[in-house]
This record gives structure tokens, sequence and C-alpha cells, in this order.
């Protein structure tokens, strides 16, 4: 949904881009932009699919979702459980109904989520959620800092050590806050009721979309954002441009920064904005 102001946010998002583009900040061609405007139905876009690499473990990315689970607004998640058959009341079953929210625990933001002309969760290219994944470690800074951001430096010095981003890769933010998740530490409000969490930078967000060609991004925290935001840009950035992203991911410390591929079984549920998934890494 776009509050009010939400155009305007998206105006200077645009100008933004122009203006990481015109900077030139690694050499080589600049990627041509992704189109922000597709027709929801459509795929983002058609690619050939590298083989995945081999591996030894599988590794799971995802926390437990449950109504301990800390909210983005604070306090509990919303999981409810209604019993429609039970073995233990004399049936041959046992089946629940649920209710839950499609934004808490481990789970995917589809473009829809704050693109209105953007893909559902179910219109998401299967091909596009089998990913080579590049973990970026701030943990060091988010201990001194609970604003940290993954910046365009962050990104460099990445490359310096393991080479170019691929195409169509999921890079994700390893702030070590996932050991937070059930405390208050994990949204971290202030007096003033001011989240503080670390997320991407804005101009990250950009540099991965303008002289990247990264399919998604994901985050151990609450969201992609730094927590103190209040107008949330790098979602309308990301998700704006059809992009999708991963939040309140789990063990990044456990995956190599580089070499494993990600997996994640996002819900496909019609006219979803995205929902509880399970993610894995292949290392």
């Amino acid at each position: 949904m776009c509050v009010p102001g939400c155009l305007e946010v998206v105006e200077r998002q645009l100008s933004r881009r122009k203006m990481i583009s015109s900077l030139g900040l690694v050499a080589g061609a600049t990627l041509a932009a992704p189109e922000t405007t597709a027709h929801a139905d459509q795929p983002r876009r058609v690619r050939p699919r590298a083989g995945i690499t081999s591996f030894r473990r599988v590794l799971d990315l995802t926390h437990t979702y449950s109504e301990d689970f800390t909210h983005w607004r604070g306090g509990g998640s919303v999981v409810e459980l209604k019993t429609m058959a039970s073995t233990d009341g004399g049936d041959d079953w046992n089946v629940f109904e649920w209710r839950l929210d499609e934004h808490a625990g481990t789970h995917i933001d589809a473009p829809f989520h704050r693109n209105p002309a953007g893909l559902t969760v179910d219109q998401i290219p299967v091909e596009d959620l089998v990913l080579p994944l590049a973990v970026i470690d701030i943990q060091g800074r988010a201990r001194d800092d609970n604003d940290a951001q993954v910046m365009i430096k962050d990104v460099v010095d990445w490359e310096s050590r393991y080479g170019k981003l691929p195409n169509d890769c999921c890079v994700a933010m390893n702030s070590g806050w996932d050991r937070h998740v059930y405390s208050d530490k994990f949204i971290n409000f202030d007096e003033d009721q001011v989240r503080h969490f670390p997320g991407f930078h804005v101009d990250t967000a950009e540099f991965l979309l303008e002289q990247r060609n990264v399919t998604a991004i994901a985050v151990d925290t609450a969201s992609l954002d730094q927590g103190s935001t209040s107008d949330f840009p790098v979602h309308v950035a990301w998700l704006g441009a059809n992009r999708w992203g991963l939040e309140n991911v789990a063990n990044l410390s456990s995956v190599p920064a580089w070499g494993a591929t990600i997996v994640v079984g996002a819900p496909k549920i019609k006219g979803a904005s995205g929902g509880p998934t399970r993610v894995m890494a292949l290392a």
C-alpha cells in the first residue's frame, strides 16, 4: 500500500538512482536499470539458470515462527492454530486452520508489498528462488552501532576478496542480530519509540540495482531498512524495482561469505504480498 508521501519518496529514489549511476564508482559498463512498472502478471525476466554447485551441508536459515517471535511492532507475533480435527478428540487426523501475519518470522517481501505494480509472492519466478548467496558481515560495526548499515564500501571490500558479485545473486547482511530475536534488543525501541537495528543503506540498494544485477537482498533483522527509518527508502527502491527481499533470516554466521546457494521456499498464495518462508543454504 502506498501511504501518503509515497509518490514523493519514489521521485526522490529515482533522482538518487541517476546520481549513483553517474558516479561511476566501479569500472565497467553500467547495467541497464531494471523495469519498475512491469505488469504484475509478467515474470520479471527470463534467464538461463546455472547448475547448482556441489554441497555438503543443508543449513537452516529459518527461525521457528511462533507467538513468542518478536514482531516488528514489538511484542509477540500473530500465530493462531485453530483445531479442525484432532486425534486426541477421537478423529483420524490432526488438522489446523492457521491465522498468521504475512510479515512476521522469517519471511519474504514480494515486490507488491510496497509496489502496487509489482509481483505478488505467487508470481515470483521459481528460478529466482534458488540463487548464489553472498554474505556481507558487518557484525563488528553492529556490536558498536545499533544503527549500522551495509554501505557501498562493504560491497566493494567483499568483491576485493571474492570477486565481482555475479548476476542474479542474493546479497545477505550478517549483522549478528539474530541472536537477539527473543529479546527487546531485537526491535530495540528507545524512549521515543524509535527502533534501532541494522539494515541496508539506500545508496547500497541503488548500487546493487544500477551497478550490479542482484535479484534479492536478505537481512537478519526485522527490516531491509535500518530500524530508525520513517520513510523506508530501501523498501521503496528495492521492491519498486520488482526485486524481493528476506527479513528475519537466521544463522548467517554459519554460512560461508561466498560459495553457498540459497533456496527460498516462498509460499505460493495468490495475491499475497509475502509470507512466512523456509529458507535454506546449500554449502
